[in-house]
């Protein structure tokens, strides 16, 4: 092999309703991403019981995401979309990453500080440490090279380059007597890799959608006020609604962008109308600065519903016949595991069990 084959992979938890702020900074791009690339989506169900074990429905959830994922207009038949469990290479693989990367380098991962807030960490369970190490596996056994991320997950793209390093560094002599590795040049290091060092796709101004009942923070499934959030399962009433009681502050909406500073919550609805029109704040500002927002917000209602309420339809349409999307995730299922088995098989040889 000359060289890595382009590949994009990325996964969505099956934790909670899936909203616009999961839409705007993830669905779309994944979208959009495959009509040039080779594509691999998953519902990763194995992550969701990192931090709860127990769902009441989590089959229910797996679903939903599918749903939105083939709504929103992925091709499940050009490209492939299942659930994690269903290919238990992820976990053979990932086994190996633990064994690879140090437990210094899981305790550094913010979101695992931010999760056990820097105390507490004896009563969290092992899989919530270790589970960047699970994330990496997803990723390299198709040895994708380029996942969509947002600034959340920038940290742990980087460990998953580190894992990989390690890995081909560790077993560089194997990786050539083999016969699988390629020759990549990581900083001015020539290394015989078997795995990528992988890309973040950021593909522009990624929007940050807040919560709508608070701009500085972000828009979440599990904020307690549904209120904070637009699900893509919500009616049109509902998104009126909620943009209607959205907060905001007493003063018009500035001519410019600069004039958005210190003002949250006009920021996030700004941002939210020009992701969906797919206009830059400046522009939106062109067209409604020095309105009110009791004019600017109608005006956001009718584009969000426009958006929006095709996909919420279609995910209804889908729930309703379960059948449909679980022979989507099957055959997905059985594609994915076919490219992962091939990776697994390798991977043994260079680690040297024998098989």
């Amino acid at each position: 092999m000359s060289a890595f084959k382009p590949l994009v992979f990325s996964g969505v938890q099956p934790t909670g309703n899936l909203h616009l702020g999961n839409y705007l900074g993830a669905i779309r791009k994944f979208v959009a991403l495959q009509d040039d690339n080779d594509c691999i989506y998953c519902v990763v169900d194995l992550h969701a019981i990192t931090a709860q074990l127990v769902h009441e429905d989590m089959r229910g959830q797996i679903r939903s995401i599918a749903a939105a994922f083939i709504a929103a207009g992925i091709d499940p038949k050009k490209h492939i979309v299942f659930n994690q469990s269903a290919v238990p290479q992820h976990a053979e693989l990932a086994w190996i990453f633990n064994c690879v990367a140090r437990i210094g380098w899981m305790e550094r991962m913010t979101q695992f500080k931010d999760k056990t807030g820097g105390k507490n960490a004896e009563q969290v369970s092992l899989g919530l440490l270790a589970y960047p190490s699970l994330m990496a596996a997803d990723i390299l056994v198709y040895r994708a090279t380029h996942v969509p991320v947002g600034d959340d997950q920038k940290q742990h793209l980087e460990l998953t380059r580190d894992i990989a390093q390690k890995f081909n560094i560790d077993f560089g002599n194997h990786i050539r007597k083999a016969g699988t590795g390629v020759d990549i040049v990581v900083g001015e290091e020539p290394v015989h890799a078997y795995f990528p060092m992988v890309e973040p796709l950021i593909g522009g101004p990624a929007p940050r959608v807040m919560s709508l009942r608070d701009g500085t923070k972000k828009m979440s499934k599990s904020d307690a006020s549904d209120l904070s959030r637009i699900n893509l399962t919500d009616d049109a009433e509902t998104i009126s609604k909620k943009i209607r009681k959205a907060k905001t502050d007493p003063d018009a909406l500035p001519s410019e962008v600069e004039g958005l500073k210190g003002r949250p919550e006009a920021d996030n609805l700004v941002g939210i109308y020009a992701a969906l029109a797919d206009k830059t704040k400046a522009d939106v500002l062109a067209e409604f600065g020095g309105q009110q927002f009791s004019a600017f917000k109608p005006a956001l209602v009718d584009l969000a519903v426009n958006v929006l309420s095709p996909i919420t339809d279609e995910m209804r349409r889908l729930m309703d016949d379960t059948s449909h999307i679980d022979a989507i995730l099957r055959d997905g299922g059985e594609r994915a595991r076919a490219r992962a088995e091939k990776t697994m098989k390798e991977v043994r040889d260079i680690v040297g069990f024998v098989q």
